[in-house]
C-alpha cells in the first residue's frame, strides 16, 4: 500500500497542476460545495467545473488508500508503521482544508503555494513509509555524510518552495482574475536558478563523498537517482522559461517537482536511516575509534550484521 500512497499523491500534484494550467481553479467557485446549491457541478457543468470537480473527487481515492494503508500497518503490529500511516491519513483532511481556503480566497498565490508544498511533504512521508515497510530500519546515524545529506535535502526543499513562488508570480494563475504575488518573475526565477545550481553542487558532492567512503550501493544509487531527477527537472525548467511557459512543459515540471521530493527524501533516508546491514558500514569508522586498541583482538561478532526484527507488510 505504500506504493499506492506514493503514486496517488504524485497523481494529485499532476491533476492539481492541470486544474491550474487550464484556468479551472474556480470551476467550483465555493467550498465544500461546488456551487452554492450543490456539492456537484450539475446544472452548470462546463469544462472548468468538470476538471476542478474531478480533482476534488480524487480525495476519495486517497481516503480509500489511506484506510487500506492504516489497516495494513495495524495488522503488522508495528508502531513505527502505524505512526506513519496515521500521519499520511491526517494529510488528506489537511490538504482538503488548504484546498478549501484556496478557493475561498480566490486562489491566493501564497495559499496555492502551501497547497502544493503540503502534497510534496506527503510524498516524502510516503517514501519514508516505503523504506520501513519490509522491516524496521537502523537507528539514525551521525557524521559528515549525514550532514551533507541534510544540506542537500534542505537545499532541495528551498528549490521546491521558491519554484512555487515563481509559479505564483507567473501567468498560470488558475483563473483569469486571480491575483499574483506582485513579485518580479524575472528576479524570482533568477533566485530559483541560483538555488538549483546550489542543489546540483551539493548533490554531486554527496555522490562523490559516498563513493569515496565506500558507502553502501543503496545510498550511492539513491544519490545517482536524485542527480538524474534534478538534471531532468532543470532541463525542463530552462526550456519552459525560454519558450514562454507552455502548459505541457509546466505540467511536466510539476511532475518533476513531485519526483524531486521523493528522490530527496530517499537520498537522505538511505544515509541517515540505513537498514541494520547498511548501518554497520556507515557507523563502523566511528565504532572503530571508540574500541580499545588491543592488537590482534577483534570485537566479537564485528563482521556479522545485527538481525532485524519485525515482519513485512504489503507495500
Amino acid at each position: 500500500m505504500g506504493w499506492a500512497t506514493l503514486v496517488a499523491n504524485i497523481v494529485l500534484v499532476v491533476t492539481g497542476g492541470a486544474v491550474r494550467l487550464t484556468g479551472s481553479g474556480l470551476g467550483c467557485p465555493t467550498w465544500p460545495r461546488c456551487t452554492d446549491e450543490s456539492y456537484t457541478p450539475h446544472g452548470a457543468l462546463n469544462l472548468h467545473s468538470a476538471i476542478e470537480f474531478g480533482n476534488r473527487m480524487l480525495t476519495f481515492v486517497l481516503v480509500a488508500i489511506a484506510i487500506a494503508t492504516f489497516l495494513a500497518a495495524w495488522r503488522s503490529r508495528r508502531s513505527d508503521l502505524l505512526r506513519l500511516a496515521t500521519l499520511l491519513a491526517l494529510g488528506i483532511p489537511a490538504q482538503a482544508v488548504i484546498g478549501g481556503i484556496t478557493v475561498l480566497t480566490d486562489l491566493n498565490p501564497w495559499i496555492v503555494s502551501l497547497h502544493l508544498v503540503c502534497s510534496l511533504a506527503i510524498i516524502g512521508l510516503s517514501v519514508r513509509f516505503l523504506q520501513v515497510a519490509d522491516a524496521p530500519v537502523g537507528a539514525p546515524v551521525r557524521g559528515g555524510l549525514v550532514g551533507l545529506a541534510w544540506a542537500t535535502f534542505l537545499a532541495g526543499w528551498a528549490v521546491l518552495y521558491i519554484g512555487t513562488i515563481v509559479t505564483g508570480s507567473g501567468p498560470h494563475a488558475g483563473d483569469a482574475d486571480s491575483k499574483r504575488t506582485g513579485l518580479d518573475p524575472l528576479q524570482v526565477s533568477q533566485l530559483h536558478a541560483d538555488a538549483v545550481f546550489l542543489l546540483l553542487g551539493l548533490t554531486v558532492g554527496l555522490l562523490l563523498a559516498l563513493r569515496a567512503t565506500g558507502a553502501p550501493a543503496q545510498a550511492v544509487r539513491a544519490a545517482w537517482i536524485l542527480l538524474a531527477v534534478e538534471l531532468g527537472q532543470g532541463t525542463i525548467g530552462f526550456v519552459q522559461y525560454f519558450t514562454d511557459l507552455p502548459v505541457v512543459l509546466v505540467g511536466f515540471h510539476l511532475l518533476g517537482a513531485a519526483l524531486t521530493s521523493a528522490a530527496l527524501t530517499w537520498a537522505l533516508l538511505t544515509v541517515r536511516h540505513p537498514r541494520a546491514t547498511i548501518q554497520r558500514v556507515l557507523v563502523a569508522p566511528l565504532e572503530a575509534d571508540s574500541r580499545p586498541d588491543v592488537p590482534g583482538v577483534d570485537a566479537p561478532g564485528a563482521d556479522e550484521p545485527r538481525p532485524v526484527q519485525g515482519s513485512p507488510v504489503n507495500r
